[in-house]
């Protein structure tokens, strides 16, 4: 696993080894990334992201290394939080992140009391953890994290729909690769 493209692009990613963690495949992220930038490498600077469930990191490393300029890691799991803080330390990073050790629901509320507001954001649960979708996309739909303008993306199993909107977060897209598929969504 590796960084994709920008500032740490080609560096290797360490992953915890087992089927702990799927994380998010290069050509997935590289596929994520282009519908982000759309052409306009810069898109990304100075954003705000948001990278729950995030297991390996990568996708948020991914944002820092496109030009975020904060990345607030969320992760229950204190191996994976610890493996986000060694990968991001084998980066040399040593600020514009944020990793916080515990579930999103808890880690959202967190967010919100201190003010902050995300431009992306980006949840990966287990697939087995279908609950997981509608608890997150329902939670985030109704709250002060998201502006008119973010997008939210959730990647799951190509056969499983997360679904299509929740009060007025609203898919406008979803594209599938192999055997799993990214959905994005805005307010309305």
């Amino acid at each position: 696993m590796r960084v994709i493209a920008g500032k740490y692009r080609s560096r290797q990613l360490r992953s915890l080894p087992g089927l702990d963690l799927r994380p998010t495949a290069d050509r997935l992220r590289e596929t994520l990334f282009n519908v982000l930038t759309a052409g306009n490498p810069s898109a990304l600077e100075g954003t705000v992201w948001l990278d729950l469930y995030a297991g390996t990191g990568a996708v948020g490393i991914e944002a820092l290394s496109r030009g975020a300029s904060t990345v607030h890691f969320v992760e229950s799991s204190p191996r994976a939080a610890e493996l986000i803080k060694q990968n991001l330390s084998s980066l040399e990073t040593e600020s514009g992140f944020q990793i916080l050790k515990q579930d999103s629901t808890r880690a959202l509320r967190a967010l919100e009391s201190s003010g902050a507001v995300a431009d992306f954001v980006f949840l990966d649960p287990p697939y087995d953890m279908e609950a997981a979708y509608q608890q997150t996309l329902g939670a985030l739909s109704s709250s002060r994290l998201l502006k008119p303008k973010s997008v939210v993306i959730a990647e799951h199993q190509k056969n499983f729909d997360p679904g299509e909107s929740f009060e007025s977060l609203r898919r406008y897209r979803k594209l599938q690769q192999g055997d799993a598929a990214l959905s994005f969504y805005r307010l309305e």
